[in-house]
């Protein structure tokens, strides 16, 4: 994210200005006109365009016109050609900073636009997942990429459903609005087939021809499928994405690999065998973690990976958010400023206790 100016930063510019114009003043008023400083008042307007609005480049303007003219006078300028191009310079710089002051504000105006577009389009695709569903508690982070953007190319959803609960993380090839385009196509394909298909296998096929419309060129997207059930275990549908971290009630710590490879969703035209949904145990006091590779492969300034299992620990606060909270920013940590990509983890706890 674009860090925001400090106060001391935003009372420093808004001084700029009147602190150049007052320079220039009292150089011309000591060396005398011989230096040819006068001019230089044009730098008030001049700064006061990059940063102000129009009004408040207007009035500076106008400070530095009479200012000009002033010294001009003062230094006897005005009988000879050195006055009244000193004037005119004020006067024209002033003008460029008022037009360069209204198109700024009309560019402030359309990126607060798109911001909110942006919220709302995050509203839609990725809109807050429940954060319980009987016995299971949800909690997710979400960080893009792109400066001042609401959403990227990952995407996660929860569907309760009649036959248990039922989660999709994943990650779109690419970046920008195309790589949103092809997330909002995964995220409603999987919401209306959660609800509908018999089994996770159907759910992925389900994808894959939503895919197969949507995409073109060879593009594609990893996704694991997963879904929750009252047997204590879980099934998991990969199609080439990191495994999932298991973070069992008794300190067992794996990564959730599935018994085969296979390609991620959109490349089905190359008729490779799908991924075979695969269980794993999921009992009460368990937890799984769902992320995106901008989570393990961030590097610190090293060069070294972020070492999410070595990380678990942070995990251990009894509240799902503040535990991944505490794990997004020891990732921050670790890459010492944003990332360099789409990072999205999804944690999945199986309570102990129904209170």
């Amino acid at each position: 994210m674009v860090q925001e100016e400090a106060p001391g930063d935003s009372l420093l510019l808004s001084a700029l200005p009147f602190g150049v114009m007052a320079v220039v003043a009292a150089v011309d008023l000591i060396a005398g006109p011989a230096v040819g400083f006068l001019p230089l008042v044009s730098l008030g307007p001049a700064f006061a365009g990059l940063t102000g609005g129009w009004r408040r480049t207007g009035v500076i303007g106008a400070v530095a016109v009479v200012l000009s003219f002033g010294l001009g006078v003062y230094d006897g300028l005005f009988d000879t050609r050195r006055g009244y191009t000193a004037l005119l310079s004020v006067v024209g710089v002033t003008g460029a900073g008022l037009v360069a002051a209204v198109r700024r504000q009309r560019r402030d105006a359309e990126l607060a636009s798109v911001r909110s577009i942006a919220e709302v389009a995050q509203r839609v695709l990725l809109r807050p997942v429940p954060r319980g569903a009987g016995r299971l508690r949800v909690a997710v982070s979400y960080t893009s990429a792109v400066a001042e953007a609401r959403i990227g190319g990952d995407l996660y959803e929860v569907v309760t459903s009649p036959d248990g609960v039922r989660l999709i993380m994943g990650d779109v090839q690419g970046k920008g609005l195309e790589a949103v385009e092809t997330a909002a196509v995964v995220v409603g394909a999987f919401r209306e087939a959660a609800y509908d298909e018999p089994d996770l296998k159907a759910v992925g096929e389900r994808l894959e021809r939503a895919l197969e419309r949507h995409l073109t060129r060879e593009k594609f997207v990893t996704a694991v499928l997963a879904q929750v059930r009252d047997d204590a275990s879980i099934t998991l549908l990969n199609f080439g994405h990191p495994a999932p971290l298991s973070v069992r009630a008794n300190g067992d710590i794996r990564y959730l690999e599935p018994p085969g490879r296979a390609l991620p969703l959109g490349l089905g035209v190359h008729r490779a065998p799908g991924p075979k949904p695969h269980q794993v145990p999921f009992a009460p006091g368990d937890q799984i973690l769902f992320y995106t590779d901008g989570v393990t492969e961030a590097r610190d300034r090293s060069g070294r990976f972020y070492p999410l299992d070595e990380r678990v620990g942070r995990l251990a606060d009894p509240d799902p958010e503040a535990a991944l909270a505490a794990v997004r920013q020891d990732l921050m940590e670790h890459v010492e400023g944003p990332s360099h990509d789409d990072a999205a983890m999804l944690l999945l706890r199986y309570r102990e206790g129904l209170s």
